[in-house]
């Protein structure tokens, strides 16, 4: 990597915060998803008690914990950070979840996410955009996916909200997974 880039790459990831880090490995730092957004992400999606929710780059698993806290859900996190995956387990335990929610180190392109009702990212556009053949084929119909932040590029939302948190607004995306036969994409 050259000087420039290099600087632009530690400029980059700087600048996302304190609770920015880059796991070896990962793809996208580590940021926290605000409470705020959380709520409003699942909110969306609509989740209820017969729901299994995965997180895919699922941090320190507040996602999840929220589905099964707040909304009955059962869950599942992905993420590639084993450090963050034994913090989220230990969490969900305290969060009286445990036995609804589980926590797996990961690749999310790897991960099997037939049993999935809801997909939640908060990612990348271009990792969006290269998740997005993986959950068309193996999310059901009716199946839902939000997304904080970044959209799906041609793939229209079905819905989108502006949520604010702290200093700043974030877009949460809602698309709702077509029957195989309208699955142009």
């Amino acid at each position: 990597m050259r000087g420039r880039s290099r600087i632009a790459l530690l400029v980059g990831i700087a600048l996302v915060g304190g609770a920015g880090c880059l796991y070896p490995g990962a793809e996208v730092p580590y940021v926290q998803t605000p409470t705020e957004v959380v709520t409003e992400m699942l909110r969306l999606a609509g989740v209820n008690g017969n729901d299994i929710v995965y997180d895919l780059g699922s941090g320190d698993g507040r996602l999840v914990i929220a589905a099964a806290r707040d909304f009955g859900a059962r869950g599942v996190g992905i993420e590639i950070d084993p450090q963050l995956v034994a913090q989220s387990a230990e969490s969900a335990r305290r969060a009286g979840v445990g036995t609804r929610v589980r926590f797996s180190a990961g690749d999310l392109f790897e991960t099997d996410l037939s049993d999935a009702t809801v997909v939640t990212l908060y990612l990348s556009p271009e990792l969006n955009l290269r998740l997005r053949p993986k959950l068309l084929r193996e999310l059901r119909p009716g199946s839902r996916i939000v997304s904080h932040d970044f959209d799906m590029g041609d793939w229209p939302p079905s819905q989108t909200i502006r949520v604010a948190s702290r200093d700043r607004v974030s877009n949460v995306f809602l698309w709702v997974v077509p029957p195989k036969t309208a699955r142009a994409r």
